[in-house]
């Protein structure tokens, strides 16, 4: 009801069309400027625009076939006819073409019929009344597409939305439950084989990996807490898992590994610190799975406009080439959504490296992401 919707209530469409059976009854009276020969016709014709949406054919052929009763009453009064056709008709002609199904093969016919009998009643301006009817219909199918085009695009813009955030989801979670996964399975392990001949070394292990699995929990209960909010905001906002943890995650990798952090250490934009922890925390995890036994180096390196991450392992526990995943690819993601560059294959050496250059500000350019070598 308009006492609801104020304003907008004009632009509902039965408000919009009543507004425009009145402005065509406006229209055609003075532009006849003899009022009392306002054709009766119009009296069926503009009731017939309060349903031009849903019968908008039916509506083209009484407005059409009104203006010429009008137009062939008038002439028969000797009475100076309007040079085009009426307000009625081309509304109507305007609604086929932006309602109307077979707008060409209905409005041809429509048109065609109007042209046989204007010819043998009034043929004053046969071409302007044949363009104004030509060009009402296309108005309205390009309208139409127009409609149909922004429905397109934002149907897509949804679609890749819901996308986005499913990536971002199964980042999240490979991650979480790959990487503790893989902790708490050494752990396990470890306690299981030392139990008998070290029992105190195996029950550290078995603590450490209930810790472990306290920590998964917890990450999982602050993902599940983002994704359950309203907001926009990425997981960082609300994990605080960034490059200030890097040190403990390569602490508690179970591998021999070590840290160098190059550089003095600078606040991080919170996309590129949760990428610079998740990055570290991924290629210490494949580590773990393909070259378990092997020593593994990560760098952390703060540049002038830009934070370096880099783990290498000198490890073949299985041929490079064979290891596919989820893992690289979560990467690959993380790295692109900060604009930054990611290489990751075999070393010439020997065993994996994984290097990205994420930028703090954003680039002009979108670099491109080398993932040729699939892992994780």
């Amino acid at each position: 009801m308009i006492h609801r919707g104020g304003w907008a209530a004009v632009s509902r469409p039965h408000v919009a069309d009543a507004g425009l059976m009145v402005s065509a009854v406006v229209i055609t009276a003075l532009t006849l400027r003899e009022p009392a020969y306002v054709p009766a016709g119009l009296a069926v014709a503009a009731p017939a625009l309060l349903v031009r949406r849903a019968r908008p054919a039916l509506v083209a052929a009484i407005t059409m076939g009104a203006d010429l009763a009008a137009m062939s009453a008038l002439v028969a009064e000797r009475v100076t006819a309007p040079l085009l056709v009426g307000a009625a008709a081309t509304i109507a002609l305007y609604s086929l073409g932006r309602h109307g199904e077979r707008v060409w093969l209905t409005g041809t016919a429509l048109t065609v019929g109007y042209v046989t009998v204007v010819m043998m009643v009034d043929p004053v301006n046969l071409v302007g009344k044949v363009m104004q009817i030509l060009a009402a219909l296309l108005l309205g199918r390009l309208l139409l597409l127009r409609h149909r085009l922004l429905e397109r695009r934002k149907r897509r813009a949804a679609e890749t939305a819901v996308s986005t955030e499913r990536r971002r989801i199964a980042r999240e979670l490979h991650d979480v439950v790959a990487h503790h996964i893989t902790v708490i399975n050494v752990l396990v392990g470890a306690g299981r084989t030392t139990m008998a001949s070290d029992r105190a070394a195996a029950e550290e292990a078995f603590v450490t990996a209930e810790h472990t699995a306290r920590q998964a929990m917890a990450e999982m209960r602050q993902l599940l807490h983002v994704l359950r909010a309203d907001d926009t905001a990425e997981p960082t906002d609300h994990t605080g898992i960034g490059a200030a943890g890097v040190p403990a995650l390569v602490e508690q990798a179970r591998l021999p590994a070590e840290l160098d952090i190059i550089g003095t250490a600078v606040p991080l934009p919170a996309a590129v610190d949760h990428a610079v922890y998740r990055i570290v925390q991924e290629a210490l995890t494949n580590v773990r799975k393909h070259a378990p036994a092997a020593p593994a180096r990560v760098r952390l390196s703060y540049l002038p406009g830009s934070v370096e991450v880099e783990v290498t392992d000198d490890g073949t526990g299985t041929p490079v080439r064979s290891r596919g995943g989820f893992g690289l690819r979560g990467m690959a993601e993380r790295v692109a959504l900060v604009e930054g560059v990611l290489t990751a294959g075999p070393r010439s050496e020997g065993g994996f490296r994984v290097h990205a250059s994420l930028p703090l500000a954003m680039p002009e350019r979108r670099p491109d992401v080398d993932h040729s070598a699939p892992r994780g």
